[in-house]
């Protein structure tokens, strides 16, 4: 399994978790865990997603969702797992 963090950030809007959720399917990436909050207008969504049958290349999966982001107004973020467990070990 290869774990990523996937964040997204904005102005609520209707269609921002359908849009993610599609591209994150089309790609053969699978949701493990999610969560999603709207506070002041504003959403937040992180998700703990698992890459490992994706079709793409994880710069591509990385470099497609920060357009996907730009596309709606969000920042869009995939980080791998394993940079948050090594700020843990520092």
């Amino acid at each position: 399994m290869h774990k990523s963090i996937l964040t997204v950030v904005g102005k609520d809007q209707v269609g921002i978790i359908a849009k993610v959720c599609s591209y994150l399917a089309d790609s053969n990436v699978n949701i493990l865990d999610i969560s999603q909050t709207i506070v002041d207008g504003y959403f937040n969504m992180m998700m703990i997603v698992d890459t490992n049958a994706s079709t793409k290349e994880f710069s591509a999966l990385s470099s497609e969702l920060s357009s996907l982001g730009d596309g709606i107004g969000c920042i869009v973020k995939l980080q791998r797992e394993e940079i948050f467990e090594s700020m843990q070990r520092i």
